[in-house]
């Protein structure tokens, strides 16, 4: 009987202490749940972005296209576009038969033939004669020729002074050698050798030089018919402020050959 009373106290005493145990312990921690968070996983309903894609009425930009209207003002510019006026050149007719030559002289070789009635343009004039650069209708080239044979139409004044421009040189013939001046008070002589040529080409010499003759300062021209004439004699007289000076040129049927300079004695030179 002890026994069994011993027993029963026993065990209400563990029974009691279990309890106590279960009591210490939270209740929430016995209705924790597990680490597996599926809950969490609901997150489908953010994906309803899909009426954003609603933005196609954006593309409606053809009203742009108007801008090309704004462009139509600068057509306005073509009144500037006015030409200046062109210069129309003064235009001749030939009076009478007359030689139209390589240069602004007599003494140049002939260039064309012009007959009376021939017309043409006036290209130029020259600065120490008042020969005229003329352009024939009949030819393709310009010449030049004497102002009395001519009939002008036009203002000359206003036209450019021309250069002298002669065929060659030669590639036929060189320049005389030997080309000697002598001076005798007022009269200069120039003698050269004479260079050979045939007949067919044969055209002489061309002096071309600046004298001085009654205070002036003269631009001067000479031509001697054929090969055989290797003298020629100018007046040149003292007075001047500018140097006397010439070149002497071999002449063939084709044109002219390289200039030689001419040694001139100057002015007031002690007479020979």
């Amino acid at each position: 009987m002890r026994y069994r009373h011993h027993a029963l106290r026993h065990g209400l005493g563990v029974a009691f202490l279990l309890l106590h145990i279960a009591c210490a312990v939270s209740p929430l921690s016995l209705f924790a749940p597990s680490a597996t968070p599926t809950p969490t996983f609901t997150l489908t309903p953010t994906f309803t972005f899909t009426p954003t894609f609603t933005a196609t009425p954006t593309l409606t930009f053809t009203p742009a296209a108007t801008f090309t209207s704004t462009f139509t003002p600068t057509e306005t510019f073509t009144p500037t576009i006015t030409p200046t006026p062109t210069f129309t050149f003064p235009t001749f007719r030939v009076k009478m038969q007359a030689h139209c030559r390589y240069g602004p002289s007599k003494a140049y070789l002939h260039a064309a033939d012009l007959y009376e009635g021939d017309t043409g343009l006036v290209w130029g004039r020259f600065r120490y004669s008042n020969w005229l650069y003329v352009r024939p209708d009949k030819i393709h080239y310009a010449c030049w020729v004497s102002p009395s044979v001519v009939e002008v139409s036009g203002d000359i004044n206003r036209l450019v002074y021309q250069e002298v421009r002669l065929p060659g040189p030669s590639v036929l013939y060189d320049p005389p050698d030997g080309v000697r001046a002598v001076r005798r008070g007022n009269e200069v002589t120039i003698t050269w050798q004479a260079v050979w040529m045939t007949e067919d080409d044969d055209r002489g010499y061309f002096i071309e030089a600046w004298v001085c003759q009654n205070g002036a300062y003269l631009w001067w021209t000479a031509s001697l018919p054929d090969q055989y004439q290797t003298t020629y004699t100018v007046t040149d007289e003292p007075g001047c402020s500018a140097p006397s000076k010439g070149w002497l040129y071999t002449v063939e049927k084709h044109g002219y050959s390289r200039p030689v300079e001419i040694p001139w004695p100057p002015a007031g030179q002690k007479q020979e």
